[in-house]
């Protein structure tokens, strides 16, 4: 998935006015640092594809239950996005780094209770715990990776720097197939019960925490490595800006919307709690003057759809080729071409640069939407390889989509693109409410993975329909 927007690909010739003046920051080898920071929290997302379908057989999951494994991770997206900012505004870049380093690898350390003890909801807590430190170190690395060098070099940058995300998301699902689903045994948990079901599980279970130790190290690594570099970046307040988005009080509000959201959910009616929790960000947002601009508000939504039709389609790739209408093969075997999905998206990122250099990226935004409805379609329709490698060249279709759409709403913004670039960060908790829409209409459909692809469809849609809309230059 994109998490840095190469605002170069914006209809604009000059989407944003660069100060050549202005003196970069003057930190050498840091740049490599932040390369990694983008490889690590790019691969550890992408990781959730491989982990739902162990979770799912460990804990005889239904769908709905399983994507809760992307919104608890997600929705950290929507609420520790705004404290988060706040926090590195107050320790600075390079202190608020680690935090986030830090926050990782508590969130990967948690693995071992939540195996030992073969608890989902341990499970889940690790992950959001993981993925608050995710959304730290974004809040870091996205801005951190614009001052290290001259702003007339900026963009090029960012889409080098979005180059290691996609290798991340590329190596780490097939590396994570290999030692968590090469694990699976012969045994189902649906077929014990009592003691031995709590030993298979706390057995099967084993590969994903020794899995995320071994991240956590890796972590530990870039976090020494930040630490020793912390004077080289001095902190500046003045660098970080000083508006709010949200104040405290409204985020509050919005946070008990969320936590009530969660509750009804899983008490009363996933419905309810979908509709509540999408409450929470209305509260905050509601007054924001950039949501009145047809583009940008138009523009967010599709960020949220595109997050959560991607996070949607990568969450049961797995169990969709697994299935004997499709390659028949158990995910242990096929589980590593989840990286072709992820890869194709690397892959897409290089062409799709080149054509959006000759033609109106509204237009090639609705022609790669249109085109991963048609793929959906065919893979849903037909059987065997067609139908799996049509489902995996979607993510060809994806590759341009995240920086094409964020650049199209943020155009001509001007000083209000920082606040624009804070309430794309929280559309992206789409990748916590779409895959849970898709687990309810597969559940609905008894488990029919092909018809619940209509989620995904839908959203491809009213992406093409932004293309579309926004295929001319924006007006100031």
């Amino acid at each position: 998935m994109a998490l840095a927007p190469d605002v170069a690909t914006s209809t604009d010739p000059n989407p944003i006015e660069i100060d050549d003046d202005t003196p970069p920051v003057n930190a050498p080898g840091l740049n490599y640092f932040v390369f990694g920071l983008f490889f690590i929290f790019g691969g550890i997302t992408s990781l959730n594809d491989v982990i739902i379908p162990k979770l799912k057989e460990l804990f005889t999951l239904s769908w709905t239950e399983a994507m809760l494994v992307q919104f608890c991770f997600f929705a950290a997206y929507l609420i520790i996005g705004i404290p988060g900012a706040k926090l590195v505004k107050k320790l600075g870049y390079m202190r608020g780094a680690v935090a986030g380093l830090l926050t990782m690898m508590l969130g990967c350390l948690l693995f071992i209770p939540a195996s030992q003890t073969a608890t989902y909801i341990v499970f889940l807590g690790a992950l959001f715990v993981l993925a608050s430190g995710v959304v730290i170190v974004q809040v870091v690395a996205n801005p951190l990776i614009s001052l290290l060098g001259p702003p007339s070099t900026t963009h090029s940058r960012l889409t080098f720097a979005q180059a290691f995300n996609s290798l991340g998301t590329t190596i780490f699902p097939i590396v994570g197939a290999i030692v968590i689903l090469g694990s699976l045994a012969t045994v189902s948990a649906d077929q014990l019960s009592g003691q031995a079901l709590l030993e298979y599980r706390q057995a099967e279970s084993e590969a994903i925490w020794q899995g995320y130790l071994g991240l956590a190290g890796l972590i530990a690594i870039v976090a020494i490595a930040v630490w020793m570099f912390r004077n080289r970046l001095p902190h500046d307040p003045k660098l970080m800006g000083d508006t709010e988005l949200v104040t405290w009080g409204r985020y509050l509000v919005g946070l008990a919307l969320v936590i009530a959201g969660v509750f009804a959910a899983l008490q009363v009616s996933p419905w309810l709690g979908v509709l509540l929790i999408l409450a929470a960000p209305a509260v905050w947002l509601y007054d924001n003057s950039l949501l009145t601009r047809t583009r940008f508000s138009f523009g967010a939504l599709c960020i949220f759809l595109y997050v959560g039709g991607e996070v949607a389609i990568g969450s049961v790739i797995i169990n969709y080729l697994s299935e004997a209408r499709v390659l028949g093969q158990p995910e242990s075997v096929i589980g590593w071409m989840i990286g072709l999905y992820w890869g194709g998206a690397m892959v897409g990122r290089f062409i799709g640069s080149y054509f959006l250099r000759i033609f109106s990226p509204g237009k090639i935004l609705a022609f790669n939407a249109t085109g991963a409805i048609l793929l959906i379609l065919v893979s849903t329709q037909t059987s065997g390889q067609v139908a799996a490698y049509t489902l995996l060249a979607v993510g060809l279709m994806n590759s341009i989509m995240f920086p094409t759409i964020f650049s199209l709403a943020c155009e001509k913004l001007g000083p209000r693109a920082a606040d624009g670039s804070g309430i794309i960060n929280v559309a992206i908790c789409g990748g916590a409410i779409v895959p849970l829409l898709y687990g309810v209409v597969a559940d609905a459909t008894g488990g029919n993975l092909a018809m619940a692809m209509i989620i995904p469809i839908i959203c491809y849609a009213v992406i093409a329909s932004f293309g579309i809309f926004a295929r001319r230059p924006a007006v100031a």
